[in-house]
């Protein structure tokens, strides 16, 4: 086996070639982890500047806080509610109440409604609801009623409308009551 000059200089570029190609992939891959700790540094950089903010918001907030309680203290003297200070009911709540003033405006009123069968005569009997009046006819609205109550003679009317005109009549002794309502027994 003869090599020739050409032999061996073909050998010698091919593995100098091969030399190269090994230190190029060997380059890149060290690259690589440069770039990928670069990345990693910069996030923890950016995690770090957060966590800076966070805890320098964290800070004025409670430098806000002192000065504020401190303010309180010596302007203002606002304390916590104790568990002495807070009511059981209305009743209790009405307890504190003051006489009122004179020029005081008026209380506000609610409305009551009387049982039925309660009302004036002048009411019509409707246990304290006012008359209603036609304005064409000029007739109460309980005299239409009675009218047409005799004029149906009292054999086609409907049970229903009879059963809503009973529950119309009770509603004012249902208004009136109050129920207290019982828990469940389990």
């Amino acid at each position: 086996m003869n090599l020739t000059r050409d032999r061996v200089h073909s050998i010698g570029w091919i593995s100098v070639l091969l030399v190269c190609g090994a230190l190029t992939i060997g380059l890149t891959l060290r690259v690589n982890a440069v770039k990928s700790q670069v990345h990693d540094t910069e996030k923890r950089i950016v995690w770090v500047q957060q966590d800076i903010n966070f805890l320098e918001t964290e800070f004025q907030t409670r430098s806000n806080q002192q000065a504020l309680k401190e303010l309180n203290d010596v302007e203002f003297g606002y304390k916590a509610p104790t568990a002495g200070q807070y009511i059981e009911g209305e009743r209790q709540l009405a307890a504190l109440g003051m006489p009122v003033g004179p020029g005081a405006p008026a209380p506000i009123r609610y409305a009551n409604a009387d049982k039925t069968g309660e009302g004036t005569q002048a009411e019509g009997g409707n246990g304290g609801l006012l008359a209603m009046v036609s304005p064409v006819s000029g007739a109460t609205a309980a005299a239409i009623a009675q009218g047409e109550a005799k004029g149906a003679g009292g054999k086609n009317r409907d049970p229903e409308r009879d059963q809503m005109a009973r529950d119309a009549a009770a509603l004012g002794s249902r208004l009136a009551r109050i129920e207290v309502a019982e828990a469940a027994q389990q």
